[in-house]
């Protein structure tokens, strides 16, 4: 069994087979969450009622209008939002582990999370509208990165593990303070709603959502992936990046804000998702190596596929949705068991 383990990981890892599974799978994952849901549309039905909002010549085929409505503005941008979500999420992972060179650092390591979670708990608690709810998590999320960077500074230079420190205690405060929003909400109408967004969902994306998160989360996205190939000097130590030319703090204020934006705007959208940054990155690890080059593309397109599969998961499996929070401990914790079993972790 483990020989032919191997064997498989050997294949994958070849660059044109890699290179072929890494776009397709994303894409697969897209459609079969748009032809899956409890309402049951026929596939061609589905590609149909794509095909005409973007062909004029089959504007003409009668697509009944609760189908354009369930695929349109209930699926489709529900797909989009969990592949950004997805990929946003495993890409800050993998370029956090890389900065600070620890395999156990996830997305979620400076506070980002317990800042947004504070935030939307908040707006949830004061008014209750969601373009408020998403607006103040974006903004305590980013809020908490800033506290953490600010306390690190002793010095001039930011050690990393003073960087690590501050985040554990940002996230531990924003988290007593979203326990005593709970502990002061209405236990009948806001603790629910509280409760049910720190889980996690992508029930009430919709495109109006999207238009403004898209664009922090892309352009975060495409900046890490243009400088990909600096993480490799980053994981390679701070004496050794020096002596490369590389300007450690420029490059970590960087790397911390873009995986800020992404992180932030992706919790704005779906709640606390967890376990994706940290078990992502192995994952890709295992099946492209460890350089940055490909290991970032392939993290974005694995974590887009991986949540993209969950959301669909949680759609079907019960007649009651279960949040992605819950979902992806569920799977995560026991597959980065096997990994400390039977791989051995580390950024290299």
């Amino acid at each position: 069994m483990s020989q032919l383990y191997r064997r498989i990981l050997e294949k994958i890892r070849g660059r044109k087979t890699s290179t072929v599974v890494l776009i397709l799978l994303p894409i697969l994952f897209f459609f079969v969450s748009l032809f899956v849901g409890r309402y049951q549309i026929p596939p061609s039905m589905v590609i149909m009622t794509l095909i005409s909002k973007i062909l004029p010549i089959a504007h003409s085929y009668n697509i009944p209008k609760p189908i354009e409505i369930t695929i349109i503005q209930v699926r489709l941008p529900r797909a989009i939002a969990a592949a950004l979500v997805g990929a946003t999420l495993a890409l800050s992972g993998t370029s956090f582990q890389a900065l600070f060179r620890n395999p156990l650092v996830s997305s979620q390591i400076l506070g980002v999370a317990s800042g947004a979670g504070f935030g939307a708990a908040l707006a949830l608690l004061l008014s209750g509208d969601l373009a408020v709810v998403q607006i103040s998590a974006f903004g305590f999320g980013i809020a908490a990165v800033v506290m953490s960077y600010a306390i690190s500074r002793v010095h001039k230079e930011t050690p990393v593990l003073t960087l690590v420190l501050a985040g554990m205690v940002v996230g531990a405060l924003f988290s007593a303070l979203t326990s005593l929003v709970k502990y002061v909400a209405d236990p009948y109408e806001r603790l629910p709603s509280i409760v049910f967004w720190l889980m996690g969902s992508l029930a009430g994306v919709s495109f109006k959502e999207l238009s403004w998160s898209f664009i922090p989360m892309i352009a975060s996205c495409i900046l890490i992936v243009m400088i990909r190939w600096r993480l490799n000097v980053l994981s390679l130590g701070e004496e050794e990046a020096k002596a490369l030319g590389v300007d450690i703090e420029k490059m970590r204020v960087l790397v911390i804000s873009c995986c800020t934006l992404m992180t932030s705007a992706a919790v704005a959208i779906a709640g606390v998702i967890g376990w994706v940054g940290l078990v992502i990155p192995h994952v890709c690890r295992m099946l492209v190596g460890p350089d940055h080059k490909v290991l970032v593309p392939a993290s974005i397109s694995v974590g887009a596929a991986y949540i993209l599969a969950v959301d669909t998961v949680a759609r079907v499996v019960s007649t009651v949705e279960i949040p992605l929070g819950i979902l992806t401990a569920i799977i995560g914790a026991p597959f980065f068991f096997y990994l400390l079993r039977r791989e051995r972790l580390g950024w290299r």
